[in-house]
């Protein structure tokens, strides 16, 4: 099968090929270094590493670059504030920006280029604008002539005329058109600047990630990504300054993801309701948010509630309790005689799940469909293990064989890569920080019961199991023992 994505400059699914062979060019928007990173940094880090691990297990060869934007006008804003220099604030907050993605389980990037390392890059695409006629000299500034390049507003769909008419508002009277944006800032007190031909200064926003792209993956390139907010006018100057400094087509593919909303209200700190990471890392395992976030297709807008994030909790909890059952499956002495037919309807689910899971990737890298093949293998394999009577060697190759299926889905999504005991573990340590109840009581209790039932005493045991719910703890009885959770 051939994997189709849907292109925002067409606004359309287009069957996917790459530039040259099976090798993809995939270049990404990173954050601004200047506070810590919210939940829609990471619905777009999780996404495109998401996009990235597929390309990755069907065969290609995949160059990821995301960057980080490390001079601004809001980092030089906030390292005043704070009376640091700018490099010392952007180095503080892409560390934190890394911690986050570290725990989320995103893999690094083949290349995090900063924009502060490419600036020889960004003069040397400004000198081609010059050359080619697109850009001019505005006081201390340097500004793209946005009228004399044919085809802007091809990525937004947005009229250039009604543009030119919302701009004229605010205009620069530097300007000779009221689109036109800086290609270099002239210097100011108190800024860090860099020398170039046109007088010490620094580079615009927009000129930064087509240095960067341009430097690490060509003149064109297969794949270019980022939020929906990014379109315009971020990825809409990028093509305008890249095509007309290098004469060819910047981005075969453009893919954007949607926005993350709080409870159906758009995230933002005027609101109230901002959620950095680190504040959802304190509340949730990290694989929770991961599968959250894959829980609604890429393009869409994601509405983040509590109670999303706790049925994200109970599906990632059944995926779990099924590979342990699947581990311990693999323990038994399989001298059991043979059931082919139900053994049969199994292997027959398992080659149906990864066909479905494929055709859903395939198909625009639709997550949501592709988890609903999922968990509907997720059924199938523990009404096999919920029969009656011992497993048979060939029952065990089976189960095996399933267990390698499921994990080789959610190694796509990120999901599922601890061993079962340390994930019950780390969500206990989560939930306890949000409670007084003593975890030792707890084991002291279940222990009890465990013996209880032992001995057959099964009035005591549902006594302590009475207690427990009580005090807002559930317990679930497994092949491999009794765990438990807070309500």
């Amino acid at each position: 099968m051939t994997i189709r994505v849907h292109n925002t400059l067409s606004g359309k699914k287009e069957e996917f090929t790459p530039l040259e062979g099976k090798k993809v060019r995939m270049y990404v928007c990173g954050i601004t270094a200047y506070d810590l990173s919210h939940l829609g940094h990471a619905r777009a880090a999780v996404v495109f590493d998401v996009i990235y691990r597929y390309f990755k297990t069907r065969g290609y060869e995949v160059t990821y670059v995301r960057n980080f934007t490390d001079i601004d006008d809001k980092i030089i804003k906030r390292a005043n504030e704070l009376g640091i220099s700018t490099a010392e604030l952007s180095e503080k907050y892409i560390d934190e920006y890394h911690d986050d993605m570290d725990a989320l389980g995103l893999l690094r990037p083949d290349f995090e280029p900063k924009a502060t390392e490419n600036i020889d890059n960004m003069i040397s695409m400004i000198e081609k604008l010059f050359e080619n006629g697109y850009a001019y000299k505005a006081g201390d500034d340097v500004l793209y002539s946005v009228k004399k390049f044919n085809g802007y507003g091809k990525l937004s769909g947005k009229n250039i005329d009604d543009l030119r008419s919302g701009a004229r508002v605010c205009v620069d009277e530097k300007k000779e058109d009221p689109l036109d944006f800086v290609l270099w800032k002239g210097k100011k007190p108190g800024e860090p600047f860099w020398r170039s031909p046109w007088g010490d200064g620094r580079p615009g926003w927009h000129i930064e990630c087509s240095a960067m792209s341009g430097a690490i993956l060509g003149e064109t390139i297969d794949i270019h990504g980022g939020g929906r907010d990014l379109v315009f006018p971020h990825h809409e100057n990028e093509i305008a300054q890249s095509e007309a400094a290098n004469k060819k087509p910047f981005v075969n593919y453009w893919i954007h993801n949607g926005f993350v909303n709080i409870d159906q209200e758009k995230m933002s700190k005027s609101l109230g309701n901002f959620f950095t990471i680190r504040d959802i890392r304190e509340k949730y395992h990290p694989e929770v948010v991961r599968l959250f976030l894959l829980t609604n297709h890429y393009r869409s807008p994601i509405d983040f509630t509590e109670k999303n994030l706790r049925d994200a909790e109970e599906a990632v909890r059944r995926l779990y309790d099924t590979l342990g059952r699947l581990i311990e499956s693999a323990k038994g002495d399989g001298k059991a005689d043979s059931d082919d037919g139900n053994r049969k309807e199994l292997l027959n689910a398992a080659a149906d799940f990864t066909a479905g899971f494929t055709e859903a990737m395939d198909d625009d890298f639709n997550t949501a469909m592709a988890l609903g093949k999922l968990f509907d293998f997720v059924h199938a394999v523990n009404r096999f293990l919920d029969r009656p009577g011992d497993l048979s060697a060939e029952d065990i190759e089976a189960l095996k064989e399933a267990q390698r299926r499921i994990e080789e889905a959610t190694s796509v999504f990120g999901i599922l890569q601890k061993d079962p005991n340390v994930y019950f573990e780390e969500i206990k340590s989560l939930k306890l920080s949000e409670t007084e109840i003593d975890p030792l009581e707890i084991e002291r209790l279940i222990a009890e019961r465990t013996e209880a039932r032992a001995n057959k005493d099964f009035a005591a045991a549902d006594r302590i199991r009475d207690d427990l719910a009580e005090m807002g703890v559930i317990l679930e009885d497994s092949p491999s023992g009794t765990m438990w959770k807070l309500k």
